[in-house]
């Protein structure tokens, strides 16, 4: 990730882009996006048949491609897409491609630290995955998911290792696909295998797996958990030195799961999204005690709160002591913080955002069309166009606002009390 500390956090406004301005200045203007400190705002545009390039702060890069597409700002603000170039495809970093072309090319993905990139890809009817350019030593028949390490040193994939005939039932059932970790896949192979993460070290690699025709476990660096369970969510490594978390389905009921012994006392009719704290030492996971109900549990025990439609993936605080979801009830969504809702309802709200010392809570939301920031329940009377997620500053006192407003996008840094002000 970038350092929010070298960042400009002077408050004040400054216009960037006439957004309107560049609509009307080309065939075709695709998703706006900006980059994590407000500094840039770009965009896929269409120059003309068979001509795309990217905008970035109104001026198009030099070069041009034959389509352009998924253009996206990483953690350290390097902006990537995929572009195709004499009908193949590849990835273009700040304008330039990789020397690497491709049949396809696909669900490009940033590592935790924002500075790597990767990518799935078609080569001569063969899978694989590429990094920063450099793609696999070896290819496979089919591929699924994929990960990287937090430094992206590192790529991991589902894969199929073995075609298989039409209808070749049993060929499935004693198991085709497996892991790949840089290119080299697991001895072991499971019948299907899914969501690959890496420890926090990039060490090791966990995934979920289907052993037989009803069974699935964990299988970690190849090694299958030797509990069999009725089905399995995605693992989760606890940290370097911790173990491998996942919600399990035993005897009709779920649970949390650790190295494939019971974790939690708690059973539920569903259980998944689990997610560790900071410093590794709390759990929170989105949990439905009973048909149709939904919450979040932290450290097994569940909220009081009850929400009828869908909670979303929790979010810790900094300090780990708070928990925040989104919420949706009765068709419209709000924030929840450690089991209490904010009295405001939206027609959307985006992930809840903790300042560092972990005592408010920011989000965007959108209500009657119009976006604006909440902060701990209250909502800003100022109303934007398009609005992205507001940044706080490393020492809380100031947010920084992305947004668009008249037609033109621009990059403001006001204090924490004046955002809702």
């Amino acid at each position: 990730m970038s350092d929010k500390g070298s960042w400009d956090w002077q408050p004040g406004k400054r216009e960037l882009a006439a957004v309107d301005a560049v609509r009307k200045e080309y065939q075709a203007v695709h998703e706006l996006v900006v980059s994590p400190d407000g500094e840039r705002i770009a965009a896929p545009v269409v120059l003309g048949e068979g001509a795309a390039s990217a905008m970035v702060n109104g001026q198009v890069w030099p070069r041009t491609f034959e389509k352009l597409w998924y253009v996206r700002f990483g953690g350290s603000g390097q902006l990537i897409a995929l572009g195709r170039i004499d009908d193949e495809w590849t990835v273009v970093v700040e304008g330039e491609p990789w020397e690497e072309r491709f049949e396809f090319a696909w669900q490009p993905k940033f590592s935790a630290n924002g500075r790597s990139v990767g990518v799935l890809y078609k080569r001569d009817n063969l899978y694989g995955v590429a990094v920063d350019g450099k793609p696999w030593d070896s290819g496979f028949v089919a591929i699924r998911d994929f990960c990287l390490s937090p430094d992206g040193s590192r790529a991991a994939a589902t894969v199929q290792i073995e075609n298989l005939k039409s209808a070749d039932i049993f060929s499935f059932f004693q198991g085709v696909w497996s892991v790949a970790a840089d290119g080299v896949a697991w001895e072991q192979r499971f019948v299907n295998a899914w969501s690959p993460c890496f420890s926090a070290d990039g060490s090791r690699v966990a995934a979920e797996v289907r052993t037989g025709n009803s069974e699935y476990s964990i299988a970690v660096d190849s090694r299958p958990w030797q509990e069999r369970f009725g089905c399995v969510w995605a693992p989760l490594f606890r940290g370097n030195g911790g173990g491998v978390l996942a919600p399990a389905l035993k005897d009709g009921k779920w649970t949390l799961m650790e190295n494939g012994a019971p974790l939690w006392k708690g059973r539920y009719n569903q259980l998944w999204h689990q997610v560790v704290s900071p410093d590794g030492n709390r759990i929170a996971a989105v949990a439905s005690p009973a048909f149709g109900d939904w919450t979040v549990v932290v450290d097994d025990s569940p909220w009081g709160a009850r929400f009828r439609e869908m909670v979303l993936p929790p979010v810790f605080s900094p300090d780990g002591r708070s928990v925040a979801v989104l919420v949706k009830e009765n068709d419209c969504w709000t924030v929840a913080v450690d089991g209490k809702a904010w009295g405001q309802a939206f027609d959307m709200a985006w992930d809840p955002i903790f300042t560092p010392c972990g005592t408010h809570v920011l989000a965007k939301v959108r209500k009657n069309g119009a976006h604006a920031c909440a902060l701990d329940g209250r909502v800003s009377a100022r109303t934007f166009d398009e609005l992205w997620d507001p940044v706080c500053s490393p020492d809380g006192r100031q947010v920084l606002l992305r947004y668009i407003e008249g037609g033109k996008y621009f990059r403001e840094v006001v204090s924490l009390e004046r955002v809702i002000g």
